[in-house]
């Protein structure tokens, strides 16, 4: 049984980033621990309320299956009693899970020098991390000792420029920034962390297929060494999938 440690913001992260792969990691019998700033003796961490109710006219949500997931997890005693980004160190966990979302409250732990400093550490291990949409801004901001970040010499993905901005498009008129979590893209901030930029893989063009539990067809995730990384909640099956693998292969 391997420990994965899933740093989360207070509130805003993405249903289905987070429940989709707790999910699968915890069916394999994988031992998952939350992690917020604050830990157990802060609030609850909560996702994006949006992402259950539908972003615009019930639209632009998670999926049923993932929100069942989440329903399960909010029960769950390792999400409501969450250790503190500080009381974790590397060397107690067998993995690293950077899930993303993208309304305001995820801006906690995207710019958390201290979830930076754990992920360095991950890659320094040569650890299994697995990061997905704006998670892997956290490891676009991580460095090495070498004052790099640590995906400079890695491929990956991240979410791309024209997802980001065909939500926020399609949204501004009621929602705002709400799709815009910062001034710069999240593919100009990661692919300024490269070493090259053919280094990152956009994947095939899509706005609305999904993964599933039982196909992957619409998903798609880069794997470099132990390093994975994803797009989107239409990724998220896909990662939790990939994730195990690494993990069976470790041990």
């Amino acid at each position: 049984m391997a420990t994965v440690l899933v740093p989360l913001p207070d509130r805003d992260f993405d249903v289905t980033e987070v429940a989709v792969p707790w999910q699968l990691l915890t069916e394999a019998g994988h031992r998952v621990v939350f992690a917020t700033e604050a830990g157990a003796a802060g609030p609850t961490p909560t996702c994006d309320p949006l992402l259950l109710t539908g972003v615009i006219f019930g639209k632009l949500g998670a999926r049923p299956e993932p929100i069942s997931f989440y329903r399960s997890l909010e029960a769950a005693p390792e999400f409501r009693t969450p250790r503190a980004w500080a009381a974790c160190e590397e060397p107690d966990f067998d993995a690293l899970l950077l899930p993303g979302g993208h309304a305001p409250g995820m801006r906690q732990y995207l710019g958390s020098e201290r979830v930076q400093q754990l992920t360095a550490a991950f890659f320094a291990a040569d650890k299994p991390v697995a990061a997905i949409c704006h998670g892997v801004l956290v490891a676009a901001r991580a460095r090495r000792a070498d004052g790099r970040s640590v995906l400079h010499g890695l491929r990956t993905t991240c979410l791309p420029r024209y997802m980001e901005r065909s939500a926020y498009l399609a949204t501004f008129w009621l929602r705002g920034r709400y799709y815009r979590t910062y001034p710069a893209y999240v593919e100009q901030e990661v692919t300024a962390a490269l070493a090259r930029e053919e280094d990152f893989q956009r994947g095939p063009r899509e706005l609305s297929r999904r993964g599933t539990r039982d196909d992957d067809t619409a998903a798609f995730v880069v794997e470099d060494g132990r390093y994975l990384s994803a797009r989107w909640p239409g990724d998220a099956y896909l990662l939790g999938k990939r994730l195990l693998a690494q993990l069976a292969a470790a041990r």
